[in-house]
């Protein structure tokens, strides 16, 4: 595993001399060495984006404070750790523990060895590696916790949080948001008449189909078995019809297999619209999107509905019935 932010290292010396010996040895050791010659210069370059997260600073001389960098670096609030290495050519066992006190990982005394300098710096290495591994597994879990598990998409609980936030973004920005409800149709059918399995396959496809067919700061979530629910930031009525639409097409033409036959499955949407100007409640907004979503069912299924009766396909749309709703074959 390869973490460039920490192959890179901040060499913060005064000396031009030092600072030139050091650069060529961690450049020899495979380190990719910024060079800082004031205090100044080095905050800087930790202030950058995507500063290095490994740090060897000289303790005191042409105006480098290593002691008062690590006390800055530790009052920083960032996520990633920094690891630093305080150069001294001081032995007093009381600056040393200044030094750690103040925020320092280790510290080596010049004149330095270049073995022991290098064995240093590679512990450093190995301290950072773990911790952005142990980070890249929290971030896993966390991901994961808020998955569902069969269809990938945002589980309940996080779509209903994502739904909060943009609708206190609506308000801030004064814009329009939309929810939609989706069901799939008759799909207790699919498990009565092929299985559970076979159930679970159309779910996954369904949900792939709706999340390839979104906008990228569109959310998708299951809302609870084969319901799902859609969160449209900055979208108007009509906009939010012609995006269910698009969503009921993707369904409506994706060939969902099971052990034995090619089923078609369609699915009805119910569109909500609510403005920041107004008063905006995500319980009401969802309300008003379930209602939607029981009128569509009411006219035929396949087709999309919004409280008020606005619909993007004709009204009483004549839908046949999927083939997995006869019985299969023996």
């Amino acid at each position: 595993m390869q973490f460039q932010n920490i192959v890179k290292i901040l060499l913060a010396e005064g000396d031009s001399a030092v600072s030139a010996s050091l650069r060529g040895l961690l450049q020899e050791w495979g380190y990719d060495a910024v060079t800082a010659a004031t205090q100044a210069e080095a905050w800087a370059v930790l202030q950058s984006d995507h500063c290095p997260r490994f740090v060897v600073l000289d303790w005191t001389t042409s105006g480098i404070d290593g002691v008062e960098i690590c006390r800055r670096i530790r009052a920083r609030s960032r996520g990633e750790y920094t690891y630093v290495v305080l150069l001294t050519a001081c032995n007093d066992s009381q600056d040393v523990v200044a030094g750690m006190e103040a925020g320092a990982d280790d510290y080596i005394t010049k004149p330095f060895d270049s073995a022991e300098l290098r064995a240093r710096l590679w512990a450093g290495r190995r301290i950072l590696e773990l911790q952005e591994q142990l980070v890249h597994a929290r971030e896993t879990l966390r991901d994961q916790a808020a998955r569902d598990g069969l269809t990938g998409l945002w589980n309940r609980v996080t779509i209903l949080d994502v739904l909060e936030k943009e609708i206190s973004r609506a308000r801030r920005e004064r814009s329009s948001i939309a929810a939609v409800m989706a069901d799939l149709d008759s799909f207790k059918s699919v498990n009565d008449v092929w299985g559970h399995l076979a159930g679970d396959h159309v779910l996954r496809q369904a949900a792939h189909q709706m999340q390839a067919n979104v906008r990228q700061y569109d959310s998708v979530g299951r809302y609870g078995g084969e319901e799902f629910l859609i969160v449209l930031p900055g979208c108007d009525l009509q906009g939010a019809l012609a995006q269910a639409e698009r969503l009921r097409l993707a369904v409506a033409a994706e060939s969902f297999a099971s052990p034995d036959q090619l089923a078609p499955v369609t699915c009805s949407f119910g569109v909500a619209v609510a403005h920041g100007s107004g008063r905006i409640d995500s319980h009401r907004l969802i309300r008003e999107a379930d209602a939607a979503l029981y009128r569509a069912k009411r006219n035929g299924r396949n087709c999309v509905e919004t409280l008020a009766g606005v619909s993007s396909t004709p009204p009483h749309q004549p839908v046949a019935d999927p083939l997995w709703l006869a019985a299969p074959p023996s």
